[in-house]
């Protein structure tokens, strides 16, 4: 089973994408781990992506693919995988595209996680992190004991300049920008399945099960 999840930041894809590992044994793979993972290995391709890391670039859409390449088709290449945040852009897509044919590779299934721009806004301006701990609360889904003190140390509780409503909302605007239009591209295909990301993440998970025919 070889699954693409799509959507907007704060939709929860990385949440759903771990229950596919966890209950499903797709593997996850997401970007930040192989960028992460980058850091560590020292691979020509690895150190290459490093160097842009350091910079604070963007790695290159070529670089990303052979990255991927290593990860999906290397020599401990996962059998039944989720990708998570790859890819992001219509070039990212034709690349794997590309890569899949050559392996002889099918994709199954491309999930569109979908939900309110406003609550998503709503639900990531919400969260709060603890300056000693940093465990993270959210007022309206996780809400500490006291909205101003860590329930764990008793830290201040604060906002994160990435969760406050100016940053997600441009975070928003660039997703409809650069990686919406991928929807079209697998819609074209026939791939793309669209599932509301709203309830409980174990309801949304289920709906991806329907979705994807499990």
């Amino acid at each position: 089973m070889k699954v693409i999840l799509l959507g907007p930041p704060g939709v929860g894809k990385g949440t759903q994408a771990q229950k596919l590992q966890q209950e499903r044994g797709l593997r996850q793979i997401s970007t930040g781990d192989i960028l992460r993972q980058a850091i560590k290995n020292q691979t020509a391709l690895r150190q290459q992506a490093d160097d842009y890391l350091r910079r604070g670039e963007l790695v290159p859409d070529e670089l990303m693919l052979g990255l991927i390449a290593e990860t999906l088709f290397g020599a401990e290449a996962p059998r039944d995988y989720v990708l998570d945040g790859f890819p992001r852009t219509i070039p990212q897509a034709e690349g794997l595209d590309k890569l899949f044919a050559q392996h002889g590779v099918s994709l199954d299934s491309v999930i569109q996680l979908s939900a309110d721009p406003d609550a998503i806004v709503s639900r990531l301006s919400a969260r709060r992190t603890c300056r000693k701990c940093n465990a993270v609360y959210n007022l309206l889904t996780n809400p500490p004991r006291d909205p101003l003190r860590c329930d764990a140390c008793g830290g201040e509780l604060y906002q994160r300049e990435d969760d406050r409503v100016e940053t997600i909302t441009r975070r928003l605007q660039v997703y409809t920008k650069q990686t919406e239009p991928l929807a079209e591209y697998y819609r074209q295909r026939g791939q793309l399945k669209i599932v509301p990301a709203d309830g409980t993440p174990s309801e949304v998970f289920q709906r991806i099960i329907n979705a994807i025919g499990g």
